[in-house]
């Protein structure tokens, strides 16, 4: 469903993709951890057509990214569902309103037939009689599950979530883990997370790859990587200070 072929990137001069590689199958939940800083969130960006490589390949359910132009990118991107760190709701909208904003954009629903479907979302993700209310009004947990119910609204079949769990307290976030579950067994969807949460990521995950020094060091079942004898990932894994991961401003 999704493969990065030696993916490069830098900004200003600074490598941040180094010749990443990286498939997705088709229904698969694959959760890319790394340290803060290590280019997690420019992977994604790439995935969704973002972010161009300096060189390399992003395929997408058999469309080469770099081949097609921005009205083609438009059209894979309704493919994706995206979940963002912040939740990234607009506050001036009420909570259906945000989650049928896509739906706005792209379809010619009557604004009733777009609430209609917006509270069967809100629902599927634990929510109901919130549709008139506003953002702000709104706890951390509640803000990402709307974000979640956004995400899933136009039914797609890619779903990226950006960091979930961060912000959360650990109840909150291991509810937020389910719903993730939820939506991959109900909705059959493809799944890219990144996280440095390694608790998430073993939950969530068929397949978890870290991404260290801009390239794909490792790449294994949850029980692989746990049990790794990479000093690298096993440093991460492990939130260790000591080996050989360099901490940026702090010398040893």
């Amino acid at each position: 469903m999704i493969e990065l072929k030696d993916v490069y990137k830098s900004f200003s001069g600074k490598d941040v993709l180094c010749g990443a590689n990286l498939k997705v199958e088709r229904g698969e939940s694959v959760v890319v951890i790394g340290g803060s800083g290590s280019g997690k969130s420019v992977l994604l960006k790439h995935i969704i057509g973002l972010l161009k490589p300096d060189k390399g390949t992003v395929i997408v359910d058999s469309t080469d990214l770099s081949q097609i132009n921005e009205d083609g990118l438009n059209e894979i991107r309704k493919k994706f569902g995206m979940l963002f760190q912040s939740a990234a709701l607009f506050d001036s909208m009420k909570v259906w309103e945000n989650v049928g904003f896509g739906l706005k954009r792209h379809t010619h629903l009557a604004d009733s037939e777009i609430k209609e479907i917006a509270v069967r979302k809100l629902k599927m993700v634990g929510l109901v009689d919130v549709e008139e209310v506003m953002p702000s009004e709104l706890s951390g947990g509640m803000r990402k599950r709307v974000g979640l119910a956004r995400a899933i609204a136009m039914e797609p079949e890619i779903l990226l979530y950006d960091e979930p769990t961060t912000g959360l307290d650990p109840i909150m976030a291991d509810a937020i883990n389910d719903l993730i579950i939820k939506m991959r067994e109900e909705l059959n969807v493809t799944s890219v997370a990144i996280t440095h949460d390694m608790k998430s990521a073993y939950k969530i995950a068929d397949t978890i790859a870290m991404l260290y020094n801009g390239v794909i060091i490792a790449k294994g079942t949850p029980d692989e990587i746990k049990n790794t004898s990479d000093p690298v990932v096993k440093q991460f894994i492990e939130g260790s200070a000591e080996g050989p991961i360099v901490l940026e401003g702090i010398k040893k």
